[in-house]
């Protein structure tokens, strides 16, 4: 499986680092090493990259592409929340530059196996990028808990009754797909809404 991504604002963000060629930065979004290539490539020999992200797909596309860059390149699995500890380990205690590209990316939307699209109402409802998969939330969620991170997350107004709807359906059956969870949350949403607004999913 190729990770293809195009970095967005890839320029701009490099060029807003101000790359010194001994610096040290780190990507917490690391991606398919995009944005971190164009930095590798702007540092000289004492300089190094500590390039992060929790999805295990990303992390091998990522050492395959910045593979000719060596010893300049640190890549670790881990979330970005956690760059304190992580730079805590290898032992660094500052850094010249952090950036990070947030929200999933085109190669996680595309790949319908991932569960991250409702384009493909067959997917599995997985969403993961570390063990915990969507699945195992919508069925095992309490309705305050779905409530509250789909309000806080999604941000949606109908987060209440969405999570109704949810425990609702789970009772009858365990949500398994990406396109039993959209019919869910379609249902869940008022006609009126439905009828002007976008996707409800």
């Amino acid at each position: 499986m190729i990770f293809n991504h195009k970095s967005v604002l890839l320029n701009e963000t490099v060029d807003s680092l101000c790359v010194k060629p001994q610096g040290i930065y780190v990507d917490g979004t690391l991606g398919g090493g995009g944005h971190a290539s164009e930095v590798a490539a702007r540092l000289g020999d004492g300089g190094r990259l500590i390039g992060i992200d929790q999805d295990a797909d990303a992390i091998a596309a990522a050492s395959e592409r910045l593979a000719p860059f060596g010893d300049k390149i640190t890549v670790v699995r881990s979330n970005y929340e956690r760059i304190a500890q992580v730079l805590d380990e290898l032992e660094i205690p500052q850094v010249d530059g952090i950036y990070l590209d947030l929200g999933v990316s085109s190669f996680q939307l595309d790949t319908a196996e991932r569960g991250f699209t409702y384009r493909e109402d067959d997917a599995p409802l997985d969403m993961r990028m570390d063990e915990q998969t969507a699945k195992d939330i919508v069925n095992t969620y309490s309705e305050m808990e779905l409530y509250r991170i789909i309000r806080d997350y999604g941000e949606d107004r109908f987060a209440k009754n969405i999570a109704k709807h949810i425990v609702q359906a789970r009772q009858k059956k365990e949500i398994e797909t990406t396109g039993e969870l959209t019919e869910i949350i379609r249902a869940s949403i008022p006609a009126k809404v439905r009828a002007t607004g976008g996707h409800p999913a």
